[in-house]
């Protein structure tokens, strides 16, 4: 049975337009070397943050390749070759090249990085790649379309990520716990992902910020492709209800029922998330929440509302244009009100540690410094209040947000070298002009310079440090270690 039935052969993870760059390369060209680099940003932001090489390279440079190529008999994988290709481009298409890389027996390239969770000024390349043999000069840029696949959104999600975080941490660090900080971000974009996969890599870049997350597949990911060790504390979450949940047991017994009955009998202790406004949030806060509050004081956690429609900074911060007191002073203040707290040591208030509140709809970077700056200047803590962050902030993205692009910047050909660069004269914005020649990455992070034009001695220095070479990985990261660098720069 041809094993390509049940797999994509890796070798045809590229663009259609790839497949005659062999034979349109000037002949006697034997080496090619590229670099991947963000070149703008769409934001106004002057970084990215880099992530997702170390999986792409694992699961598709290595386990695909290995799996679905190299170790599958050289007949089956140029019957299976020419059967796609012949298809794609015609039959006469000359796909021969792939029956010498298959004897070959590894992929001949070598991946030179940034450390992953760098925080990478805009223009500065974040890798390199290079073929190693000179019968393969064509690897070098035949492995963009993969190569880019694999890194733009996990890159752009940890950057993301990192964004929230900041301001996270800005607000904290003026009026709340900092430590918190760590859960008071919490991924919700599972669902709203075009794929498991990039759920999975949207969900890992995410962990590299924070701990608290409902993408659970990026645990496991984060230990096979990250070295992460589940004993200690990769992600998390708590017990938590749906809609479905709060129809159904208010049609059985009733909405009071739902809230008594979970907090009292289903989850007597430890922290428990109730989504609360299926029907009338404000009900809740006012004629449930009283009713429950010795319930809730008495119990051995803390209580989390999860309103989640509307717009969330006027339900959490109030609504000043309310005819209705309780609207104008929005959910925190109510809560205050019915359960008080403490003034901590910044002056600002802090919920009783029984009750909390989450907010996971439709939360932006701009609607999450307004909640904080009203919750500040009404003397409440940010940390009051956990933000789920889904795929308002996750999915509407490109890989044009920062501009992530593969470029071609050095070749050789009968032994003379050549410096290639590209600048068009139609980009009035100079966001395509390339870099060129050999390059070199100096500094550390969040303050790498880029160094042009470099012999190769220049070139094998810097902070571009080989991670892979030949289908073997030479130098591998951890999420502890990735962790450290995003912590570092914030």
């Amino acid at each position: 049975m041809n094993p390509f039935l049940d797999n994509i052969i890796p070798a045809v993870l590229t663009d259609g337009y790839k497949l005659g760059h062999r034979v349109e390369t000037p002949q006697g060209t034997t080496l090619t070397y590229s670099n991947l680099t963000p070149r703008a940003s769409r934001e106004g932001y002057d970084y990215t943050m880099w992530f997702g090489l170390q999986y792409g390279m694992k699961e598709y440079l290595i386990k695909r390749f290995n799996r679905d190529f190299f170790e599958q008999p050289k007949a089956l994988v140029m019957e299976e070759m020419n059967a796609v290709i012949g298809s794609y481009m015609g039959p006469a298409f000359d796909v021969s090249h792939f029956a010498d890389l298959h004897d070959y027996g590894r992929l001949p390239i070598r991946i030179k990085s940034l450390p992953e969770g760098s925080k990478v000024p805009i223009r500065v390349p974040t890798m390199t790649v290079v073929n190693t043999h000179p019968d393969f000069f064509w690897a070098t840029n035949y492995f963009e379309t993969l190569i880019s696949a694999l890194t733009w959104f996990p890159a752009t999600s940890l950057t993301t990520a990192y964004q929230y975080r900041q301001t996270f941490d800005k607000y904290a660090k003026m009026t709340g716990d900092e430590a918190f900080v760590d859960f008071q971000g919490h991924d919700f974009s599972f669902r709203g992902q075009t794929s498991p996969e990039s759920a999975m890599m949207s969900g890992m870049a995410f962990l590299c910020a924070f701990k608290g997350t409902d993408s659970v597949p990026a645990l496991p990911a984060l230990r096979n492709y990250y070295n992460a060790d589940l004993k200690t504390l990769v992600g998390c979450s708590v017990p938590a209800t749906e809609h479905a949940l709060a129809c159904l047991y208010t049609a059985i017994r009733g909405e009071y029922a739902y809230f008594d009955e979970l907090i009292s009998k289903i989850h007597p202790t430890g922290i428990v998330s109730l989504v609360a406004d299926t029907y009338n949030f404000w009900e809740v806060l006012t004629d449930f929440l009283p009713r429950l509050k010795d319930k809730i004081m008495a119990r051995d956690g803390k209580v989390v509302l999860r309103p989640d429609s509307g717009d969330p900074v006027l339900i959490i911060c109030g609504d000043p244009n309310s005819e209705d007191e309780t609207l104008r002073k929005g959910a925190i203040e109510v809560l205050w009100d019915l359960f008080g707290g403490t003034v901590n040591d910044k002056g600002y208030k802090e919920l009783d540690p029984h009750i909390g509140l989450i907010y996971g709809e439709a939360i932006t970077k701009a609607r999450q410094e307004e909640i904080f700056s009203r919750l500040k200047a009404k003397g409440f803590a940010s940390t009051n209040v956990v933000l789920g962050l889904g795929s308002m902030g996750f999915q509407l993205v490109t890989r044009d947000t920062y501009g992530w692009a593969i470029k071609g910047t050095y070749a050789e050909n009968n032994g003379d070298a050549y410096s290639l660069f590209k600048d068009p004269a139609t980009d009035t914005n100079g966001v395509k002009k390339s870099a060129t020649g050999l390059l070199r990455v100096n500094g550390t992070n969040g303050n790498y310079t880029l160094e042009q034009d470099v012999d190769w001695e220049r070139e094998s220095g810097g902070a571009l440090e080989t991670v892979f070479e030949e289908s073997k990985l030479v130098k591998e990261t951890s999420l502890e270690e990735i962790r450290s660098l995003v912590t570092s720069s914030l």
